[in-house]
């Protein structure tokens, strides 16, 4: 199954077709026109919404894949599924995630896991199969902890900020090209955090990208 890391947006409605595309070299070419068939016989674009010099055109519909899966926070909510560190020592680029459903489970790019050794974000957008343990790329986001406060993560409902997780996923794609992992530059996400975090006057003893959000 292929994952994508980046979802469809439209900044004017005349950029669907190269997005369209864009993506049919990703999948197989008949899969593709069929799902977009589908797609489009129903899609309608909704009313220009504006905040300031940014206009953008949602694209609506009552279309359904019929592809059934929980969202993070929904998944750890009910105790479905669990995201610990790798073993009892842990490894700061990885954790373990099992899904307990049986329904696939998607994590989304940037968003944050909380507790165990030290407090990361998920370094891609993953779409996890039911019933399955793997291990998932992760960065730190709390560098002055590597302790355990819990013996396995939960969700605060955060997600990076979209610079900072912008910046994570140029590095995520060159190493995607240069090795295949899903790695980050861990210091200079480290750096980004500190920046942001002196700018907002929001400092932390671990250096915690949550202190921002609190």
């Amino acid at each position: 199954m292929t994952v994508y890391d980046k979802p469809l947006c439209y900044d004017n409605p005349k950029n669907m077709k190269s997005a369209i595309q864009n993506l049919k070299s990703k999948m197989g070419r008949h899969n593709m026109d069929t799902i977009i068939r589908n797609y489009l016989k129903q899609i309608k674009v909704g009313r220009k919404q504006s905040h300031k010099n940014l206009s953008l055109y949602p694209l609506l519909s009552a279309y359904s894949s019929g592809l059934e899966y929980l969202l993070l926070d929904e998944a750890l909510s009910e105790n479905l599924m669990e995201v610990a560190e790798l073993d009892n020592d842990g490894s700061v680029p990885e954790l373990k995630v099992v899904n307990k459903s049986p329904k696939m489970i998607l994590i989304l790019d940037g968003e944050e896991l909380v507790g165990a050794k030290q407090n990361r974000i998920v370094n891609t957008t993953i779409l996890i199969q039911r019933n399955t343990t793997i291990v998932i790329p992760v960065s730190c986001v709390e560098h002055g902890r590597w302790s355990y406060d819990s013996p396995s993560f939960h969700s605060q409902e955060r997600m990076m900020s979209s610079n900072l997780r912008a910046m994570k996923t140029e590095q995520v794609n060159y190493s995607v090209r240069a090795s295949g992992e899903f790695w980050a530059d861990q210091g200079a996400i480290w750096d980004g955090i500190a920046e942001k975090a002196d700018r907002m006057a929001a400092p932390s003893p671990t250096g915690a990208m949550a202190a921002i959000y609190d």
